[in-house]
């Protein structure tokens, strides 16, 4: 009887130690290399620099996949409903953490577990939508990194105003099955009534409807045309970059790979930076930190980008002031 309850002790005592144990030591120990399961709404060739920026940001942290880390991607291409079922087979898989690298992702990451860590990107406030308690305290099981985006979408339209100061409509075009969707409107209709303008919204949820969309916003002469901050429309920058050019419409957008496919101005936050440092705060959590300890981090870096090239096919002059604030131009 006794050596058996010694052996209970034994046994307690071994539990409450690799209870303690961070979670990859015992995945490792386990035999196996603990698992990030990366959700995300859009594509993997359209969001590839920032898959890179992500791994960069584990490597700062310790982690290398293939080596000490396993990663298992989910792309929605673009179909956010199918969001939800890619969250509950990630969660299926047990994964040790969760990177939930677009806002719907994280809607769909944050519904589908409550004890999964989760680490997210988001150019929404994470507080007024309910993903997290506060910046600094975020409790829960989820944090991240939130990018100047949804916050400067009314800038852009200000910035596309400064170009064409005798438009008086201007257009914009918003994925009406985006979780920022309504925000971004709301905000730009109020920036638009206080630059005497007025916008017109126009959806887009698939290729064919960004089409459509260039083409009715050319048809109403639109002065302008602004991208509503979407990660669906991250990964067709190409096509957006080439609409520009073929409707002669000046049009912004929030990230440089537009403003590089031939797009006119570009206006956002890093979304690199928000990448690397989500890798940071997956290996972080990875060696034993609790999401619910890690404060939000915020993007303070706004990045203006100009395609000088474009300005001169549309017969836009930039004013020195806005050429003076560029990041970069390309020339």
């Amino acid at each position: 009887m006794a050596s058996y309850i010694g052996r209970r002790k034994f046994l307690a005592t071994l539990g409450g130690a690799a209870a303690a144990w961070p979670l990859a030591a015992r995945a490792q120990q386990a035999g196996k290399l603990p698992t990030v399961g990366f959700l995300n709404g859009a594509t993997p060739d359209g969001y590839a620099p920032y898959v890179a920026a992500f791994r960069e940001g584990l490597r700062r942290a310790g982690y290398v996949e293939g080596q000490n880390v396993a990663i298992e991607y989910r792309w929605a291409q673009g179909q956010y409903d199918r969001l939800p079922a890619l969250a509950a087979e990630l969660v299926r898989s047990q994964p040790t953490v969760i990177a939930a690298t677009s806002t719907p992702a994280v809607f769909a990451a944050k519904a589908a577990t409550t004890t999964i860590p989760i680490v997210f990107t988001t150019g929404s406030d994470p507080v007024k939508r309910g993903l997290v308690a506060g910046l600094a305290r975020p409790g829960g099981n989820l944090t991240g990194v939130v990018t100047l985006s949804v916050e400067v979408a009314a800038k852009r339209l200000e910035v596309a105003h400064q170009l064409v100061p005798a438009a008086t409509m201007m257009a914009l075009l918003v994925n009406p099955t985006s979780p920022n969707t309504e925000t971004v409107s709301s905000d730009l209709q109020v920036a638009a009534r206080t630059l005497g303008v007025q916008l017109r919204t126009l959806p887009a949820s698939s290729e064919r409807e960004i089409d459509d969309g260039f083409a009715a916003a050319a048809q109403l002469r639109a002065g302008a045309l602004v991208i509503g901050s979407d990660p669906f429309f991250n990964s067709r920058s190409e096509q957006l970059g080439a609409l520009t050019l073929r409707h002669a419409l000046p049009t912004i957008y929030q990230y440089r790979a537009f403003a590089a496919a031939g797009g006119l101005v570009s206006y956002s936050g890093s979304n690199s930076d928000s990448y690397r440092t989500a890798g940071i705060y997956v290996g972080r959590i990875l060696s034993g930190a609790k999401p619910a300890e890690l404060p939000v981090e915020q993007s303070t870096k706004v990045e203006l980008i100009i395609n000088l090239k474009t300005a001169k096919t549309l017969g836009i002059t930039f004013p020195i002031t806005l050429l003076g604030r560029a990041d970069e131009v390309i020339e």
